[in-house]
């Protein structure tokens, strides 16, 4: 939101800077990447599942830099464009204040592809789930999927794919609902 409101400046041009690169990195090579600066070269973090929770630092910043990265796009290129609509010369005109405008009414306007582009992107976001575990060698639905394939226990895999698939159907469910409170007229009765 910030970088909406100042386009062009220094934090912009970085913001949508890190946020492109975060998108092109493959999650696979930024956790190596990860392992090898902040676990082995720095020795700050631990590189395998265990410990405390710094263990979950480095999985979570490699699973979350692409969305992250998405979001942020997202969120500033509808802010551009929805600060240039006439409620919002209206409501500047009306004498409210810049944050307010932005964060009140400019917010609530974006809100709905935001929250639709994250449920989309829970599909990656599971996908990317499982490379994690690999790379990280966290224990999990991914792991079990991989070792599963690599034994050819294809009802493991089968039962797992079933469970990915539900989690997905209720996350997107979720957002269907989370659609609906932001904005009532979604309901079947206003169609």
């Amino acid at each position: 939101m910030l970088c909406a409101r100042r386009p062009g400046k220094i934090l912009d041009l970085l913001v949508s800077t890190g946020s492109l690169v975060g998108q092109a990195v493959p999650s696979f090579w930024l956790g190596i990447v990860l392992i090898l600066l902040f676990a082995r070269q720095l020795n700050w973090l631990p590189s395998t599942a265990g410990g405390g929770p710094e263990a979950v630092i480095l999985p979570s910043v490699t699973l979350a830099l692409p969305f992250v990265g998405w979001l942020a796009r997202l969120v500033r290129n509808g802010a551009l464009e929805e600060s240039g609509k006439d409620y919002v010369r209206t409501a500047r005109a009306k004498g409210t204040g810049e944050g307010a405008v932005m964060y009140v009414h400019v917010a609530r306007n974006i809100a709905l592809p935001v929250v639709t582009v994250l449920g989309l992107l829970m599909g990656n976001f599971i996908a990317n789930a499982v490379i994690i575990e690999v790379v990280f060698s966290w224990p999990g639905i991914g792991s079990l999927m991989v070792d599963a394939i690599t034994n050819r226990d294809y009802a493991v895999v089968e039962a797992a794919i079933v469970t990915i698939t539900v989690s997905y159907i209720a996350l997107n469910l979720l957002v269907d609902v989370l659609c609906v409170a932001l904005d009532p007229r979604l309901t079947p009765e206003n169609a």
